[in-house]
């Protein structure tokens, strides 16, 4: 089985390279916080004293970072280690104009993919997560299958491209479903019969997720992923979402899920 290097363990990235342990592979991993590494090291993974360390005899590379500048600090260190014939899967949520500036960067002999992925931690777990992967992934695609079903996308870059899409409509909605029940609010009605009359109709999943309680999400990430879209395109209602997720995004509760932001959006209805 070919070695996986696994960089970046945190919310998503823990379970991710558990399957890949799981499944047998040999699995370097590597983590800012180092201390994240541990439980992985107690089942059998070799943790890496930095990013160049992971990925020095690695055939199989996989990135799962915060956002494009912890992706071009680590690219910084993993750019002239790289050997030929190494792939390199960027599986961050960063946006097509990363995806290609890192692109530019790889030695010719690596074949780069972009493969963000859609589902949260419980899909992560689970290995059913949505893997929408760019660029040439035959190489890669056996470790893949391990945390989820692929689906291909196109060109280097189109996997991030879409994954900007899907985030977008994802945060959109929960907003909204917090919007939603705000307005119940200032109509005095009761919460569980609002509720349940919006999970019956076309926004189902959204509320779902705007009071999921088992997956993790964090008002951080959504604030960086919503800004993704709205530098890319006028979205007037995506710059309305983005600054309730800033507003919820204050220290205190920054790393919480996004679901602690419906109720900060239902208390500033007025």
């Amino acid at each position: 089985m070919p070695r996986v290097a696994f960089l970046g363990l945190g919310h998503m990235g823990a379970p991710m390279a558990r399957r890949l342990l799981a499944a047998g592979y040999p699995l370097t991993v590597w983590n800012r916080t180092a201390a994240k590494a541990g439980p992985l090291v107690a089942e059998g993974a070799r943790a890496a004293s930095g990013p160049a360390d992971a990925v020095r005899d690695a055939e199989v590379v996989l990135t799962m970072l915060a956002g494009p500048d912890a992706l071009r600090a680590v690219a910084d260190a993993l750019v002239p280690v790289l050997r030929d014939g190494v792939h390199w899967v960027e599986m961050s949520t960063v946006g097509p104009d990363a995806v290609r500036e890192l692109g530019e960067r790889v030695p010719a002999g690596v074949t780069l993919v972009d493969a963000p992925v859609m589902g949260s931690t419980d899909k992560a777990a689970a290995g059913e997560l949505g893997i929408l992967a760019g660029g040439d992934a035959t190489g890669a695609e056996p470790v893949l299958t391990h945390l989820g079903t692929v689906t291909r996308t196109g060109p280097l870059g189109s996997g991030a491209a879409l994954k900007v899409v899907v985030n977008t409509a994802v945060l959109g909605g929960v907003a909204l479903v917090a919007e939603a029940m705000a307005l119940a609010d200032a109509l005095g009605l009761d919460e569980e019969v609002a509720r349940g009359a919006l999970a019956r109709g076309p926004l189902a999943g959204a509320v779902a997720r705007a009071f999921a309680t088992d997956v993790h999400f964090g008002n951080d990430l959504a604030v960086k992923d919503v800004a993704l879209a709205t530098d890319t395109a006028r979205l007037p209602a995506m710059e309305a979402v983005l600054a309730h997720f800033r507003a919820a995004a204050d220290p205190s509760v920054a790393h919480e899920d996004i679901a602690r932001a419906v109720p900060h959006i239902r208390a500033h209805r007025s």
